[in-house]
């Protein structure tokens, strides 16, 4: 299953069933679950620790030294889950010091030429279309969606199941179950088409849906729309998870919809 030029570091944990093409190189720390497929002149670098049945596509390189001038050597990890595909020339960084690993989650789909830098945690189930950028210590939920060359701010999170649109440049964080567009980056509505495909109710749409026309519809200040959320809407799991959100922010939540941005 491992074609004679390609190279693998003689230490390096491959399991059955992988099949690595010609031209990829796999360093020394490096574990690969079973059923994996590596293919032409990927670069696998030391601290890669990538899941069963995973597909990664010519030119892509896991686990390369963070981009980041505090970087000191220290020995981290770029970890990818199960059924994970990594498209042509994708660049995943390790972790630093700060989280020591950078996480991507089982079932996500990163397509071609887009990076995901230094200790990120990603979801799963997660879609990033091409040439997706994501800096350092970014935290990005399950199913969610970006696409294509949508760029996102170190330290910023993506709530469960938002969908950014293409072109986008994400400076603040994005709350669960919505679409951000525009320019600056704003509230464009609710993921509605998303949340349907995973089997949301028409109750719980209509309940995120009511959610955020507080938040983000009526123009109000979001302390004081979360206050009322709190005091009117039934306690339930969405509604808990958006307002933990709104009020955990380290960077601040996007603005409401903006009829004036581009």
């Amino acid at each position: 299953m491992i074609q004679p030029l390609a190279y693998i570091h003689p230490e390096a944990k491959i399991a059955q069933n992988v099949v690595v093409e010609p031209f990829a190189t796999i360093h020394k720390d490096v574990v690969i679950g079973e059923g994996t497929w590596i293919g032409s002149n990927v670069t696998i670098m030391d601290g890669a620790r990538i899941g069963k049945n995973c597909k990664i596509y010519p030119g892509a390189v896991i686990s390369g030294e963070p981009q980041d001038l505090k970087f000191d050597g220290e020995i981290t990890t770029a970890e990818i889950g199960d059924n994970t595909t990594i498209r042509e020339c994708v660049t995943i960084n390790r972790g630093t010091k700060d989280r020591f690993r950078t996480v991507i989650g089982k079932n996500c789909l990163i397509q071609a030429y887009s990076h995901i830098a230094h200790d990120c945690t990603i979801g799963d189930y997660c879609i990033f279309s091409n040439s997706s950028t994501l800096a350092g210590h970014i935290t990005v939920g399950d199913y969610v969606v970006l696409a294509g060359m949508v760029a996102v701010h170190q330290f910023c999170t993506i709530g469960s199941h938002a969908f950014v649109t293409g072109g986008t440049l994400v400076r603040k964080d994005v709350p669960p179950f919505i679409k951000a567009a525009r320019e600056p980056i704003s509230y464009a509505g609710i993921n509605s088409v998303g949340l349907r495909r995973r089997g949301f109710t028409e109750e719980q749409i209509a309940e995120i849906q009511n959610i955020y026309r507080v938040l983000f519809v009526q123009n109000r200040n979001l302390t004081k729309a979360a206050a009322i959320i709190e005091a009117e809407f039934q306690a339930t799991e969405i509604r808990d998870e958006i307002l933990g959100f709104i009020r955990n922010s380290n960077r601040g939540v996007i603005k409401g919809f903006n009829q004036r941005a581009v």
